[in-house]
């Protein structure tokens, strides 16, 4: 057991410094190509390499990633969908990421699952397959069957055991450990530091993880969705095994059917793809407005189409399709909409029924979305042109505009964007994933189908739901405008009292740190003209006149190093 511990302790200690050997080796480069090389009029060198920098990057984090298994191929799953943070050369070339690693062998997924149950896998069920219906990086699920006593107590009969990888928690504790050492040599860079908050983002990441890994957890969730659709026939949930969960094992009623993006099998079997776009799209718009429990990986994977009855002659005839429902499983991952989530969004809606670019950014601030550092006056611009090109339109009218316009608005908005401090709260990043894999997979199914059509019945009542709260912001900002301008004669008459008093004063600090700045960045140009004359004059002696070549070369250093570091970390 010393020696297994021992040879366990050694692997999580390479796959630590591997992950830190990578992060660091790519932290020299971005030093280099975006602070170093910038400095000596290299910038162009900078900015004609970033795009194919980034990509180099984002492939060789996939190589690391699919090589390791485990949490890192989490990491790239996350980053791909953080398009609010990371440049589109690394979200994109992360998109395709998916669990890439082979099954866990049967022999430890026995052993671990034994040991969690408590009994042997011949006296918990009556059949168990040994080849896994799935495997991904933190689990796998295997098909078995209840027992005759366990099928009475339970109504059920066949199952699916879900059973987490041999050593995944330490395996993720490994990475986090390794995750959270990068993100705080991330905080010490300011660019970075600037745009996003990177430890918030990591723990960010490890609480949605974590909860992934308890099962129980899930299972819990589970039952919470399905007691929300409890009396929605459009939807069905697996059942829970209780007697046969645990942290590390999650048993269910075997609910696999038609995978919904499977159009050819839905047509076989009677079932119009478009009809299964429509109701997808109202399900899980009913989950974010009226439950506020999403589940946020609906992939194809996680949503079958059950059929319920075959079609008899008489509605074959009369082409009244077949009926059936949707079958969510997976519920690992799930998006809260809580409370103060929702009073933002009712600030948002004022803002947009208003054309209100400012009112919009104070909604930002109060969901969290803006960090302290971000330039409100670039995002008010920003968002004034998004409310000219395309405000005032309905749900009905943006579906017809051109999808050119919308890409080229959506290029520029998105530089804008990304350009500033932003990041979404967990919460809403969740929801915009779910959206953005709903939104895919009923363009799937239906090549027709527009998202607006499916979101103007909710929008239009959640309009209808906070009239009376945007008629009173309204009102309180009439008001406020009425009371601003009644006493503007009497302000103006004060200030020309006091410049005739000589009592007007005026804040330069801001003009005398500006001035200050600049200073240093003068100093620092002078230095680095220094070390070049210096290194220079140098290489020139070195043959005719060694020693002295020799000492300006090495006195080069100083100004260098004055030039590099000296002020930086000063604003």
């Amino acid at each position: 057991m010393t020696d297994a511990a021992d040879a366990a302790r050694t692997t999580h200690r390479a796959r630590y410094r591997r992950i830190i050997f990578f992060a660091a080796l790519e932290f020299l480069k971005i030093w280099w190509f975006e602070l170093v090389l910038p400095r000596f009029g290299f910038a162009g060198v900078s900015e004609r390499t970033r795009a194919p920098r980034m990509q180099n990057f984002a492939r060789r984090f996939h190589v690391l990633a699919v090589d390791l298994g485990g949490l890192m191929i989490k990491v790239g799953q996350f980053m791909s969908s953080r398009l609010d943070v990371l440049p589109p050369e690394i979200t994109q070339e992360l998109a395709g990421l998916q669990d890439e690693v082979p099954a866990v062998p049967f022999a430890d997924i026995k052993r671990l699952a034994e040991a969690e149950l408590g009994v042997s896998l011949e006296r918990a069920f009556a059949w168990f397959d040994e080849r896994p219906l799935a495997a991904a990086s933190l689990g796998q699920v295997h098909r078995a069957r209840l027992s005759d006593l366990d099928a009475a107590d339970t109504g059920l009969r066949d199952v699916v055991v879900k059973v987490q990888r041999p050593g995944i928690d330490a395996i993720v504790a490994t990475d986090l450990t390794a995750l959270r050492r990068v993100a705080g040599w991330l905080r010490r860079i300011r660019i970075v530091s600037d745009r996003v908050d990177a430890p918030a983002l990591v723990e960010e990441f490890a609480a949605t993880c974590l909860e992934e890994i308890d099962y129980l957890h899930e299972a819990a969730n589970a039952e919470r969705f399905a007691e929300n659709f409890a009396d929605d026939p459009r939807v069905g949930t697996p059942a829970i095994v209780w007697e046969r969960v645990t942290r590390r094992v999650l048993t269910l009623s075997d609910v696999t059917a038609i995978k919904i993006n499977d159009t050819a099998a839905l047509r076989r079997a009677g079932i119009d793809p478009s009809k299964v776009a429509d109701v997808f799209a109202e399900v899980m718009f009913d989950q974010v407005f009226t439950h506020s429990f999403v589940h946020a990986d609906p992939h194809p994977g996680n949503i079958f189409v059950t059929p319920l009855a075959a079609p008899d002659a008489a509605s074959a005839v009369s082409g009244e399709a077949r009926p059936w429902r949707l079958t969510f499983v997976d519920f690992g991952m799930m998006a809260e909409v809580p409370d103060n989530l929702r009073d933002g969004l009712r600030t948002l809606l004022v803002a947009v029924a208003g054309r209100d670019s400012k009112g919009l950014v104070t909604a930002a601030q109060e969901i969290g979305v803006l960090l302290p550092s971000a330039d409100t006056l670039e995002l008010e611009r920003a968002l004034a042109a998004l409310f000219d090109r395309f405000g005032g339109m309905g749900f009905v009218e943006l579906s017809k505009v051109d999808p050119r316009e919308f890409r080229g608005f959506a290029n520029e908005f998105g530089d804008t964007m990304r350009s500033l401090p932003l990041q979404l709260p967990e919460n809403m990043l969740l929801l915009f994933r779910a959206v953005s894999l709903t939104s895919g997979m009923c363009s799937g199914l239906d090549p027709a189908f527009n998202v607006w059509d499916a979101a103007e019945p909710y929008a239009a009542r959640l309009i209808r739901d906070e009239s009376g709260n945007v008629a009173q912001a309204f009102a309180r900002q009439a008001a406020s405008t009425a009371a601003t301008t009644w006493r503007l004669p009497a302000r103006i008459d004060d200030v020309i009292t006091r410049i005739d008093d000589g009592t007007v004063s005026f804040d330069t600090s801001r003009l005398e740190r500006r001035l200050d700045s600049l200073m240093r960045i003068g100093r620092r140009a002078v230095a680095a003209l220094l070390f070049g004359g210096l290194l220079v004059g140098g290489a020139v002696l070195l043959v005719p006149a060694a020693p002295l070549g020799i000492v300006l070369m090495a006195t080069s250093a100083v100004p260098l190093l004055y030039a590099l570091f000296v002020g930086v970390g000063r604003r």
